[in-house]
């Protein structure tokens, strides 16, 4: 199987309804427009999809029903973030028995593996499927960075194919071409820092306000590629504020509110994550509002694709 690594990928949040079961009927209306917008990717079961608080089963279930909603419109990605081998082994044959199209792999959780166990952790992984994966490197949240002699490790392993770049270090970019050339392909995970990732050589954009703006999202990525600079620069200027969301520690709370402000979405989250209310709630609607009634007209034919081309190819 083969992914091309290029483009938007969304990291969809989990849908809930008032009794806190997964709400599919607002989860496939966000999908639909992201689909129409324009995006490579879905990834679901990440962080901002609240995967820490999703059961095996639920997990399954999310990947079936992404699977049936994309029908092929465009990769599915199943993020895995597991405390042991066992578990991300099991949670790579899932993906693989239910449909999805590749993996987005953390290190394991709780631990912090020394290097050498991180490395064994991902090339047990990758010997286990035929699915092609993409490394989240990201130290800052969780405390262990893959660097680039760990990565020199792993590039024996032909399905480890892709990294989401969360490191916060742009020059990072530049490092692992520098290093790897065109080996790896890297897909900007911060995004605050997406613009001048896709600058410095990123193929990517893992996005997260996408899920509540995805035709601007879609768009600076598309113009970045063009060599329209000022164009993307314009439209990320305006968006940053909203995007400035997506690092904080509430991101999930903050990205559900600005979804449902743009109609693509519920406020709802799983305890222990509550919603947010006063002041706090107050200034996040404050740069939602003010970015929806600021919000650019986009340069004709930067954004959309047609819906019935499946970008997946053979496998």
């Amino acid at each position: 199987m083969s992914i091309i690594w290029k483009g938007v990928f969304p990291a969809v949040t989990t849908k809930f309804n008032d009794d806190d079961e997964m709400d599919f009927e607002a989860f496939d209306k966000n999908i639909e427009a992201q689909i129409e917008a324009g995006v490579k990717g879905i990834i679901i079961g990440g962080s901002l999809g609240e995967a820490s608080v999703l059961s095996d089963h639920e997990k399954i279930e999310l990947l079936k029903q992404t699977v049936k909603t994309v029908n092929k419109r465009a990769y599915v990605i199943l993020n895995i973030a597991e405390q042991t081998t066992k578990a991300a082994l099991q949670c790579a044959e899932n993906a693989l028995k239910y449909g999805a199209d590749g993996l987005m792999m953390l290190p394991p959780m709780r631990y912090k593996a020394d290097d050498n166990e991180t490395v064994q952790y991902f090339a047990t992984a990758a010997k286990s499927t035929k699915l092609p994966i993409m490394i989240y490197n990201n130290p800052y949240d969780y405390k262990i960075e893959v660097t680039l002699d760990m990565f020199e490790e792993l590039a024996k392993y032909d399905n480890i194919q892709a990294v989401k770049e969360s490191t916060r270090d742009v020059s990072n970019v530049t490092r692992m071409i520098n290093r790897f050339g065109d080996r790896f392909k890297i897909l900007c995970g911060v995004d605050t820092l997406a613009l001048e990732s896709l600058f410095m050589g990123a193929d990517g954009w893992v996005a997260g306000l996408v899920d509540a703006f995805p035709r601007e999202t879609v768009a600076i990525f598309n113009l970045a590629k063009q060599g329209r600079h000022q164009e993307a620069l314009a439209i990320y200027r305006w968006f940053l504020p909203v995007l400035e969301l997506d690092i904080h520690p509430k991101l999930v709370q903050y990205i559900k509110l600005a979804e449902t402000a743009t109609g693509l979405g519920t406020e709802n989250v799983r305890a222990p994550r509550l919603a947010i209310e006063g002041h706090e709630r107050k200034k996040v609607l404050g740069i939602i509002h003010k970015a929806i009634e600021n919000r650019p007209e986009l340069p004709v034919g930067s954004w959309g694709v047609e819906v019935e081309v499946d970008v997946r190819g053979v496998s």
